[in-house]
């Protein structure tokens, strides 16, 4: 029996990486946001939706989260800056707004050059402090979806704009769609900031600028709450019906003000007007590829126990015949030959002096 031998991979020519973007189609409707789930006899009414103790934010799920086959789909929250024209001491959870608000900025915007938070802007330079968002709200998505990032240019969410009752009611102007159909890998993005990089949310045609920006690597979507003023609506909306007239207006069906409402409240009303919300994920795999080179004069003997039957080689019926093994197996060894992966085959390959195989192993992480 041979004696088993390696060959040493050359860095420069055997070993290459890749890396390969895989995406993926996320549909949600608002059926499974608001309303599949609805039960009278529960105090938040949706069971899947759950409301925290502490009053900060609500979690999505795609079942009833009090079962173990829910998985989380989004987290939603508002808030305000402090130098909104909303904030007061006088208001509903008016601290709670502003630290969501200032959290969610410094985790995603970072500080400018000042040392001060930055503010989210409805444009891609935040240097210049003008259009400014400064009521908004958050829809942070579980990783569950989003996986690495939103695919540039993927995201849309259609809001309904009806009643409470109806909130998606069909018709014209019943509804806005917002996109970030501007952004690409190459363009329409802004990659100089803590969370990676955000493209802009358009609620084309019916405004000009935009009204919201979506964080790719973060997962998060930021919304303007004056996304609901009669600027950003087509004329033919009927004004009596919009639940969000302006930032510090009523939100329909819900009593009291946007300032004035406590922030599961808010979510509640605007989460009941998520109509459509789709996206591709992606996920990034990296591979290293190592080229597993048999030359004619290697790898022709086996060193399975057995390749030999009484001092004889199975595969040979004459000693003048050439010498023949069948690879099924690829290791890959380091330095100290101590085996580190191993790759199978498909199938047996038969390997003489008469042939050369390459092999392509390929480690995806």
């Amino acid at each position: 029996m041979a004696v088993k031998n390696f060959e040493t991979l050359n860095t420069s020519t055997d070993i290459t990486t890749t890396r390969t973007l895989l995406h993926e189609a996320i549909p949600l409707t608002g059926t499974i946001v608001s309303g599949t789930y609805y039960e009278t006899r529960k105090p938040t009414g949706d069971t899947n939706i759950k409301n925290y103790s502490h009053g900060m934010f609500q979690s999505v799920y795609d079942y009833p989260y009090l079962s173990s086959s829910a998985n989380h789909i989004f987290d939603i929250s508002i808030g305000y800056a402090n130098s909104s024209g909303l904030s007061s001491s006088a208001n509903e959870q008016n601290g709670k707004k502003i630290n969501i608000y200032n959290m969610m900025a410094q985790s995603l915007l970072g500080y400018d050059v000042s040392g001060n938070i930055e503010t989210f802007e409805s444009d891609l330079d935040l240097s210049d402090n003008d259009n400014q968002m400064l009521e908004v709200c958050f829809i942070n998505f579980s990783r569950l979806l989003t996986k690495d990032q939103i695919k540039k240019g993927s995201f849309s969410l259609q809001l309904g704009t009806g009643s409470w009752a109806s909130p998606f009611a069909t018709g014209p102007g019943y509804g806005i769609t917002l996109t970030d159909l501007s952004a690409s890998d190459d363009s329409g993005i802004n990659p100089n900031v803590v969370a990676g990089e955000y493209g802009l949310l358009y609620n084309s045609p019916f405004t000009a600028s935009a009204v919201g920006a979506v964080f790719y690597q973060a997962g998060v979507a930021v919304i303007t709450a004056s996304v609901f003023s009669s600027a950003s609506l087509p004329s033919a909306y009927p004004v009596n019906k919009q639940f969000l007239k302006d930032q510090a207006s009523t939100l329909y069906g819900v009593t009291g003000a946007f300032k004035e409402l406590p922030i599961s409240s808010s979510c509640d009303a605007i989460r009941r007007r998520l109509y459509n919300l789709s996206f591709n994920n992606t996920t990034e795999l990296n591979s290293t590829v190592y080229f597993c080179r048999a030359a004619s004069t290697n790898f022709n003997y086996s060193a399975n126990p057995t390749y030999t039957t009484g001092s004889k080689l199975r595969v040979k019926s004459v000693a003048s015949d050439t010498p023949v093994s069948y690879i099924t197996t690829v290791g890959l060894y380091n330095s100290n030959n101590e085996l580190l992966a191993v790759a199978k085959l498909s199938e047996p390959l038969k390997k003489d002096p008469t042939n050369e195989i390459t092999l392509r192993v390929r480690l995806d992480y």
